[in-house]
């Protein structure tokens, strides 16, 4: 695997340019980022025209056309196409964000297409994000009993306390906030990063969990949540518009109330 760097591309060289054979007058470049462990022409852009008139909307069916119709090798994850499994996470003209709700026509000239950046790539677009669900796994992202009841009554919560996890249960962990922040390019051994902290201040907030103080003790360290530097990266780039730089400040309180 190769450490993709977005900001320095000065080694990617002129890939393949597949042109296409039809005469409409509709047609736009995809410039795809490559890099694969078999091939020895990396890394490098290679350029594919599509014919908007034969193609969604949104990059992801322009990508898929390219994969089914002109380029069987080109690599990338994508499941639901709906915005919720995350799957198509990508550096779409310059930005991070899902393939599947990015409109074509939203870009102006050529769509840029490159892997999250600062991550390991895989295969082409495909990042490695072992590190990532690591980390996630540390927070321990689901409810906590300690009380052992074996009560059939539900485990309910008040209007007020439910909409508290508003803005939180909906992060569907793509990545795009965590690889635009440069605090976590940097420190991602041990700086949890804005994902998987937005995903720790859900579970701080649910009123059903009773382990808030085990998990505000394990947070509070120098770099787990205090490399973060309010650079605010990761609430422009969410594709959910949802704001990790909010759910990081709150755990700061949470840790400095205690």
């Amino acid at each position: 695997m190769v450490q993709f760097n977005l900001p320095d591309n000065s080694k990617l060289v002129e890939g393949d340019y597949y042109k296409t054979p039809s005469k409409s007058n509709n047609i736009k470049n995809f410039r795809v980022y490559r890099w694969s462990p078999d091939d020895e022409k990396n890394p490098r852009v290679d350029t594919y025209e599509v014919d908007l008139n034969d193609c969604g909307p949104m990059v992801l069916d322009a990508v898929m056309k390219i994969k089914n119709e002109i380029d069987t090798s080109l690599t990338f994850r994508r499941s639901c196409r709906e915005g919720i499994c995350g799957s198509c996470a990508m550096n779409i003209d310059g930005t991070n964000t899902l393939a599947c709700t990015k409109a074509i026509a939203d870009v102006k000239g050529d769509v840029k297409i490159y892997p999250l950046p600062h991550m390991p790539v895989i295969k082409d677009l495909v990042t490695n994000l072992k590190n990532l669900y690591k980390q996630l796994k540390s927070i321990k992202p689901w409810l906590i009993k300690k009380s052992r009841n074996e009560s059939s009554e539900e485990n309910i919560q008040s209007r007020n306390e439910r909409e508290k996890l508003d803005g939180l249960y909906e992060c569907i962990l793509c990545a795009c906030c965590s690889t635009s922040c440069p605090s976590y390019w940097w420190n991602s051994d041990k700086y949890l990063g804005p994902a998987v902290l937005l995903q720790s201040y859900r579970w701080l907030q649910d009123s059903r969990d009773e382990e808030r103080k085990e998990r505000l003790k394990e947070l509070d360290d120098t770099f787990k949540v205090y490399r973060c530097h309010t650079i605010m990266n990761c609430t422009q780039a969410c594709p959910k518009g949802l704001n990790p730089a909010k759910a990081i400040a709150g755990i700061k309180q949470m840790i400095a109330q205690q």
